[in-house]
């Protein structure tokens, strides 16, 4: 049996080599984030589905999803909504199909630490109630209360001052793409 030498076959078997390993990079990406999650402590699947909404974009359903990363649909169902309720992803509708679809949103990362704000004000606000609450006599609850004070009210600057710069580089970024050729335009401030 003769094998094909020829420039064409070599080509071809190059480019598939190069498919199987751009797959094994995204199963291996899309794997990892799901190891993370985890150690996170989230649902595996969690992860699984952010990696594969960040290589893939969307819109999927969850039967496609459920298909992809070989899970069941309702494991989908609850980790997606996880995922959503935290801006991480999007709910879609598609004309005339009655099923839910999913995509990536506009600012996954932007709209993720917005929530994670969000909590965090909410428990700084819980502690502060506690603080208000608690006898002066119980001064180590009290001094551990104000540190825990302390630690989420520097959370919160830090986080609203990322939030601000990743805001001014996505509307940057936006700018640029909406004519990234014309550098004689001033850029809106």
């Amino acid at each position: 049996m003769q094998t094909d030498t020829s420039p064409r076959h070599h080509n071809q078997s190059q480019q598939s080599a190069r498919q199987d390993d751009d797959l094994d990079g995204i199963n291996y990406f899309v794997e990892q984030m799901g190891l993370n999650a985890q150690t996170d402590g989230m649902p595996r699947i969690a992860g699984r589905i952010a990696g594969y909404f960040i290589i893939h974009g969307g819109p999927v359903s969850f039967a496609q999803l459920a298909e992809e990363l070989k899970v069941s649909r309702g494991s989908i169902s609850t980790n997606a909504r996880k995922l959503a309720s935290v801006g991480f992803i999007e709910k879609i509708s598609m004309p005339g199909d009655r099923q839910d679809y999913y995509q990536l949103s506009k600012t996954p990362f932007l709209r993720m630490i917005s929530v994670y704000l969000q909590r965090m004000r909410h428990i700084q606000s819980i502690v502060e109630t506690a603080d208000r609450n608690i006898p002066d006599s119980l001064s180590e609850t009290k001094e551990r209360l104000q540190e825990m004070q302390h630690f989420y009210r520097e959370a919160a600057v830090s986080n609203e001052s990322l939030i601000t710069r990743l805001s001014e580089t996505t509307r940057k970024q936006r700018w640029q793409q909406t004519d990234p050729n014309n550098s004689m335009i001033k850029e809106p401030s």
